[in-house]
């Protein structure tokens, strides 16, 4: 892990308004291997607005997946840097960035990451409660009734299907109304009519509540219906 001279804690307060969603300096990744070191991102630039919708595509084992780790703060780069409304992320220390993460940011991953021993409602409440929201249990019930889970409240993740089961993660990601919505692959272990639902519900979940969404995906059809997208081949921005 790279070592930060200026590295503080995060406060809610740190966040700059004004500033860009996402801003990406010179960010690059490099990790040791057999031949030595291998360079899996190089020195990536770009830039995201507030509420801008940003599809992140490639090939596997372009870098993509490895960028939208960088850019949530759940790795650390080699060189450049992330700020996140205006927050240089990788000035932060460890807890700094959890903090940060729970505050602002949501995440929807193609394997759901629900936790099993936990309903769907209690799911959903969890990042509320971590926040010590005190009306973790009505607002998750609503972001439910919102994605068509109202039957599903007390239903555990092994009884729900795979659709059931991403839109209890796209719950979970939306009920604490992060200004950064994060998400890899979300579609990619759904059959194609069940992904496409999924697909329209996470774009309407986006655009009523003004969130700045960045996913990686290899469905073409889910690229175009962002407003941009960028192309990660070998590690570089094209």
């Amino acid at each position: 892990m790279r070592d930060h001279p200026e590295a503080f804690k995060y406060t809610d307060s740190a966040a700059t308004d004004g500033a860009a969603a996402i801003q990406v300096e010179g960010l690059s990744k490099r990790v040791a291997d057999a031949s030595g070191e291998l360079t899996i991102l190089h020195s990536i630039d770009f830039t995201v607005q507030p509420a801008e919708t940003l599809a992140i595509v490639g090939a596997s084992g372009s870098g993509k997946s490895t960028l939208l780790g960088l850019l949530a703060g759940l790795d650390t780069p080699s060189g450049g840097r992330v700020l996140l409304g205006g927050t240089d992320i990788f000035a932060l220390d460890e807890d700094g960035r959890a903090a940060f993460r729970k505050a602002r940011l949501g995440f929807v991953f193609q394997s759901f990451q629900l936790l099993a021993h936990l309903n769907a409602l209690e799911n959903v409440m969890l990042p509320l409660e971590l926040r010590g929201d005190g009306q973790a249990r009505a607002k998750a019930e609503a972001m439910l009734g919102r994605v068509g889970l109202s039957s599903r409240l007390r239903h555990y993740p092994k009884y729900l299907s795979g659709g059931e089961q991403q839109r209890v993660a796209l719950a979970r990601a939306f009920v604490t109304e992060p200004p950064l919505l994060f998400a890899d692959e979300p579609t990619g272990s759904l059959d194609a009519a069940t992904g496409e639902a999924i697909i329209q519900l996470m774009f309407e979940l986006n655009r009523e509540r003004g969130s700045t969404l960045v996913l990686v995906t290899h469905d073409s059809a889910m690229a175009a219906r962002c407003g941009r997208t960028i192309t990660i081949a070998a590690g570089k921005l094209v």
